[in-house]
């Protein structure tokens, strides 16, 4: 249980940190703490709640893991090189890839409610 509540703590950590240091980290946590209420309210069915939550929860983690990766790029190679330039703009693409997502969702949801 100790090994659960230190790995807690650690991601709690990295979200807080991401938070303060990260714009695209804010602005996901802004739209997840909007998109909460929203999602309860325009759910009509408990997954279509759950899918809404789960794709805010996605696209956040998506960002901290992309933010992670250029962070770790920046460290391992601060200067301008083109294959390391390759790398951020994969993990770019993996995180706008879950905002098309989330998209989807929310749009069929809107869509679906109305």
């Amino acid at each position: 249980m100790t090994a659960l509540y230190l790995a807690f703590l650690n991601s709690w950590r990295g979200l807080v940190h991401g938070g303060r240091t990260e714009r695209a980290v804010r602005l996901e946590l802004v739209l997840l703490a909007l998109g909460l209420p929203v999602a309860l309210a325009l759910g009509g069915h408990l997954w279509v709640r759950v899918a809404l939550i789960a794709s805010l929860l996605l696209m956040l983690g998506a960002e901290l893991l992309n933010t992670a990766i250029e962070k770790l790029c920046d460290h391992l190679h601060p200067g301008r090189h083109e294959q390391i330039g390759i790398v951020k703009d994969l993990a770019s693409a993996g995180a706008f890839l879950t905002q098309v997502i989330a998209a989807l969702i929310w749009g069929a949801a809107v869509i679906d409610r109305f």
